[in-house]
C-alpha cells in the first residue's frame, strides 16, 4: 500500500511539473510550430529516468516507486517508452525494439486520428 501512495504522490508532482515546464517553455519559445515545451519535457524525462534507473539498479528501495513510476510516469510516459527500448537494445532484442518503436509511433498517431474523427469535426 505504501508503494501505491508513493506512485500517487510522484504522479501528481510529475503531472504538475509537466504542465508548468511545458507551458512556460512554450511561452518563451518564439517558433510556434515546434512544440518545444513537450520536446523539453520528453527529453528531460528520458534523461531523468536514465539516471534514476541506473541508481535504483544499485540501491533497491521503495523510493523508486515515487521517483521512477510516479514522478517520471506523471511527468512523461515517453521516458518509460524510451527506457523500455533501451532495455530491448541492451538485451539485443533488435527486432522487438524496432517493431515496438515503430508500432508505438504508428498506432499511437492512428489512435489519436481515429479517436478525433469518431467524435467528429
Amino acid at each position: 500500500m505504501r508503494n501505491l501512495i508513493y506512485i500517487f504522490l510522484g504522479g501528481g508532482l510529475g503531472s504538475v511539473m509537466r504542465f508548468l515546464i511545458s507551458n512556460y517553455t512554450q511561452k518563451f519559445w518564439h517558433i510556434n510550430a515546434f512544440p518545444m515545451g513537450t520536446f523539453l519535457v520528453n527529453t528531460s524525462g528520458c534523461f531523468l529516468i536514465g539516471i534514476l534507473t541506473a541508481y535504483f539498479l544499485k540501491v533497491d528501495n521503495s523510493l523508486r516507486y515515487l521517483l521512477i513510476t510516479g514522478l517520471c510516469g506523471g511527468y512523461t510516459t515517453f521516458s518509460t517508452f524510451s527506457v523500455e527500448n533501451f532495455s530491448l537494445w541492451q538485451n539485443e532484442n533488435y527486432f522487438i525494439l524496432i517493431l515496438y518503436a515503430l508500432l508505438s509511433l504508428f498506432v499511437g498517431v492512428m489512435m489519436v486520428f481515429i479517436g478525433y474523427y469518431l467524435v467528429g469535426d
